[in-house]
């Protein structure tokens, strides 16, 4: 058993990370702590201080352990590694850690290409943005590949070197054919030159060129030309919209600003690209109460620095702790110096403060939805339960589904919804492990049979430790089960529950000729469902999102077992370089894209596996 008493009495007077574990050996919890001794025993100590997230984390802990570094900034690099490993609940954690999309243009390229990329690299590129709006980056991309005629090809094409045959694009007027010779790299550059300007904000000069130009056809009677140039003012005003000005200078910077009410919090983000405002985000952050600003800012600096590709040159935050500290990590990220400021008057300090209007706002919208839901959740739940005439409402309805490809890769999947809401954290995946090619009855029995045997264990174990239900997985069991199929899958279910003597009601989900939900199947009749209404459409979201859920499963094992089988005809790409890979870059596509620098940057890529990757692709577009 563990003992609380003499691990906090060893507890070390050094830097390092703690790791919090709850009955089940899972983390729920990574911190750091300058002095570990003093920061562990805070969480054992009067708990009157204490927020009411860290109150209800300090019930689970179960044990703990650490990890002891050189230094406080080791800490927190180990820190944020580990969060992003874990995902640990009682972390804040950010629901949407992605990439956001940059505008890449190879200028170390003899011709650059341009195109769009959420991997940023120190290869010589050159990149603009993140964008937060995916569409309008794409839609930005295909007006200038409209005005400019750019190569998107991805040969690797000298000044002097081999010419080739031009492809489609040149005939079209959408490629000046660099490889076939056709242009200069001078007068190459020129266009490109125009890109840049263009998305650096100095399109002025360019418009009023065209603005001349489109005169002057008009003046010749070449109406034609005149349009063309026309609708090339008309797409680069377009670019032009998409990028409000915002500050006098031309400086990379990120606005943050929080604003919390007595339960939950809004943090607000705005980038700030070459003086304008390129998007902004903004993150809901849930049972906040008893925090303050400070520490909530610097846990989001840290889970959402962690995760993106690009660090600005100065960052503006309402208040923070630990500036130096996060100011050391974010240049390290950087490759150049981070500033974390604190603005006291002017135009930053009122940028700063419409942010935190924003955050207002949308926390505002956050909790008036949240109402509206709850009252139109209820009444459907109401009807439903009334349909299967249940003398309670199902508060948390679980849903299950068989994926398979001819017989490959079955896979099934559980997907849960509490109070009339999807709950993604408790969304599960099965890889079926016993059984053999397309069976989908038996296959939904192993599923079942491995969801509930989890969760008598772990109820067994809370029970005997005196520990509350969100220590375990599987331990909240559903109101009501629904399959997605017919009479076979709901007699496997009932089957299932019999054997482990739980009495959960199950129904079928059907669908009609055409794929769309038809109805429900409870106690071997089919129950009417009225098209249109709000049970029919909750039903339907179900069953979509369930096999939505099965789907990207199978799909993500087939991806890896595709990329894991074309990396296998690289030469001098074994077994431990094609994970590293994989970790990397995520898909064949990536690794396609990626240049000699991003490559040899991988774990355990050398130059001649960088060369023979590159090769690879190479000779396989060119043999295309």
């Amino acid at each position: 058993m563990f003992d609380f008493h003499y691990q906090l009495k060893i507890l070390p007077d050094r830097p390092g990370v703690y790791l919090m574990k709850n009955s089940l050996g899972e983390i729920i919890y990574v911190g750091k702590a300058k002095v570990l001794k003093n920061r562990v025993r805070q969480y054992f100590q009067s708990s009157k201080n204490h927020s009411e997230k860290v109150k209800a984390m300090v019930k689970n802990i179960a044990e703990f352990e650490y990890i002891v570094t050189d230094s406080e900034i080791e800490a927190l690099i180990l820190e944020c590694n580990l969060i992003k490993k874990y995902k640990p609940r009682y972390n804040i954690l950010l629901k949407d850690d992605k990439h956001y999309p940059f505008v890449k243009i190879t200028v170390n390229e003899d011709f650059p290409r341009i195109f769009v990329t959420r991997i940023i690299a120190k290869d010589g590129g050159k990149y603009f943005g993140p964008y937060v709006d995916v569409s309008a980056v794409y839609e930005t991309m295909e007006l200038i590949k409209g005005i400019f005629p750019i190569r998107t090809c991805k040969r690797t094409i000298k000044e002097n070197g081999e010419r080739t045959r031009p492809c489609l694009n040149y005939h079209i007027n959408l490629c000046t054919a660099p490889c076939a010779a056709l242009i200069s790299k001078e007068d190459y550059g020129k266009t490109v030159l125009e890109i840049i300007n263009i998305l650096n904000g100095k399109d002025s000069t360019i418009i009023k060129k065209l603005k001349d130009d489109m005169e002057y056809a008009s003046k010749s009677l070449e109406f034609e030309k005149a349009a063309s140039i026309r609708d090339k003012i008309i797409a680069l005003e377009k670019i032009r919209e998409k990028q409000k000005i915002m500050t006098g200078s031309f400086e990379n910077e990120d606005f943050i600003n929080i604003d919390s009410d007595e339960k939950d919090s809004c943090v607000n983000i705005f980038f700030i690209r070459n003086g304008k405002i390129v998007g902004r985000e903004h993150f809901m952050l849930e049972n906040t109460a008893g925090e303050d600003k400070a520490s909530i800012i610097s846990e989001f600096i840290k889970e959402f620095y962690g995760g993106t590709a690009f660090v600005p040159k100065t960052i503006y935050v309402p208040d923070v702790l630990e500036s130096e500290l996060l100011e050391q990590w974010l240049a390290m990220k950087r490759g150049s110096k981070v500033e974390l400021r604190i603005p006291q008057k002017g135009d930053k300090k009122n940028l700063l403060e419409m942010v935190r209007k924003n955050a207002s706002a949308t926390l505002d919208q956050f909790k008036l939805k949240i109402m509206q839901d709850k009252v139109l959740h209820k009444e459907t739940l109401k009807d439903l339960a009334h349909i299967l005439d249940l003398e309670d409402l199902p508060h948390r309805i679980e849903a299950y589904d068989i994926s398979n490809i001819q017989g490959v890769d079955s896979v099934g999947s559980m997907i849960v919804f509490e109070n009339g809401k999807a709950k993604n954290s408790d969304y599960r995946r099965f890889k079926i492990k016993t059984v053999k090619g397309a069976n989908d009855y038996d296959s939904m029995r192993e599923i079942l049979t491995r969801r509930f045997k989890r969760g008598l264990e772990e109820v067994k174990a809370i029970e005997e430790k005196n520990l509350s239900l969100s220590a375990g997985k599987f331990c909240v069991f559903p109101d009501i089960i629904l399959m997605d199929g017919g009479l076979g899958q709901i007699n496997i279910a009932l089957e299932v529950l019999k054997e482990f003597n739980i009495d959960i009601p199950v129904c079928g989900m059907v669908k009609d000729d055409k794929h769309n939900t038809r109805g429900l199947i409870y106690n071997n009749e089919e129950l009417y469902l009225k098209r249109g209404s709000s049970v029919m459409h909750f039903i339907t979201r179900i069953q979509d999102e369930v096999h939505r859920f099965a789907i990207s499963y199978h799909r993500s094992l087939r991806d890896k077992r595709i990329l894991h089988s074309i990396l296998e005809d690289i030469p001098n790409v074994g077994e431990k370089r094609r994970k590293e890979l994989l970790k990397r870059f995520g898909s064949i596509e990536n690794i396609k894209k990626a240049p000699y620098n991003e490559l040899i940057d991988t774990d355990s890529i050398d130059s001649k596996a960088a060369n023979s990757i590159l090769d690879y692709f190479n000779k396989a577009y060119e043999n295309k």
